[in-house]
């Protein structure tokens, strides 16, 4: 990478360290909270003048490996930022309101930058430690990184049965389709929602599948190109941030949420502590579907991130110097 794209880099990390940390001096000024919090706001606005720092510093082209951990430690930040992101972006695909539009904006916000400072950190990185520049040949990911494929898309499997039950109208934990359509209804669910279900496709179903699609893109061949049936684009090459940009945001989302869905009912099915029985009529209900959720959710997720880094090592981001066509 040149002078130029370092450049380039730089000042769009700078950017965004400028926009973030004015969203953050906002909400701190006006005591609006993140994540439940008044004062996370004035921890978001230092992150950004971090950032702004960094990005000057890299678009001066100043050497040094302390610049390239600033990046990664701020690009780790973010990512711990845009936690559950995806639950944000699902909710607004069905027409539904998020729980707090700041939460969502910061989100968002921090996924974006998480994206610029792994570029730039990537950029910034001492020459003998680049990959070869280039496109690599398209190639499926190693044994080892399918295998995990496989077991996270059988990790949907108990999920999308159980979801499937409920929008045929069938008994799953004892509590009936109907039932559930009920709660939906009391819930606020979108009209869209209510279709689907209504003709036994469920929301989640379907982007189960959608995911299980990316996930499979992430570590076969035809995933780093564009399907003969995209007539436009046949035959060339997928950017990466296409495919990464949803992966990462879903794994970021998917393996604390259900790693820590996991710790937490374990604890709660051997009595140490008791579940929240929300909506659930029992506390059997409540697990038995809970550990259902959690299960997928923490098995397509960490899949998800073995197969993302396998495709950002594949398509020219990892260390080694792969064949270029």
């Amino acid at each position: 990478m040149g002078e130029r794209e370092w450049v380039r880099d730089g000042r769009a990390v700078a950017g965004w360290g400028v926009g973030y940390a004015g969203f953050g001096l906002g909400c701190g000024l006006s005591g609006t909270a993140l994540w439940s919090a008044a004062w996370l706001g004035w921890v978001v606005a230092g992150v950004g003048l971090a950032a702004v720092g960094a990005g000057w510093a890299a678009a001066r082209g100043q050497p040094g490996r302390w610049l390239t951990w600033v990046l990664r430690v701020l690009c780790g930040l973010a990512v711990v930022a845009s936690w559950s992101l995806l639950m944000d972006v699902v909710t607004l695909l069905f027409g539904q309101a998020v729980d707090s539009v700041p939460d969502a904006v910061h989100k968002a916000l921090a996924a974006a930058g998480a994206l610029l400072l792994a570029g730039t950190a990537r950029a910034r990185r001492p020459l003998a430690e680049r990959p070869a520049t280039g496109r690599p040949a398209p190639s499926p990911a190693p044994a080892a990184v399918q295998l995990a494929a496989w077991a996270g898309s059988l990790a949907f499997l108990p999920y999308v049965v159980m979801k499937l039950i409920w929008a045929f109208g069938g008994s799953f934990a004892g509590v009936s389709g109907d039932e559930m359509y009920a709660s939906y209804v009391h819930n606020g669910s979108s009209g869209l929602w209510l279709a689907l279900e209504r003709r036994g496709l469920d929301g989640t179903v379907l982007l189960a599948a959608i995911g299980v699609f990316l996930l499979w893109g992430l570590v076969r061949p035809w995933g780093q190109v564009f399907p003969r049936w995209t007539l436009p684009l046949r035959g060339r090459a997928v950017p990466r941030w296409l495919p990464l940009t949803p992966a990462l945001i879903g794994a970021v989302t998917l393996v604390p949420y259900g790693v820590v869905g996991i710790g937490y009912l374990s604890l709660c099915s051997s009595g140490v502590i008791g579940i929240r029985q929300g909506e659930w009529a029992t506390p059997e209900q409540a697990l038995e579907v809970a550990w259902v959720g959690a299960c997928a959710f923490a098995g397509y997720g960490v899949a998800l991130a073995v197969a993302t880094r396998s495709y950002w090592r594949r398509t020219g981001g990892g260390r080694a110097s792969p064949k270029v066509c």
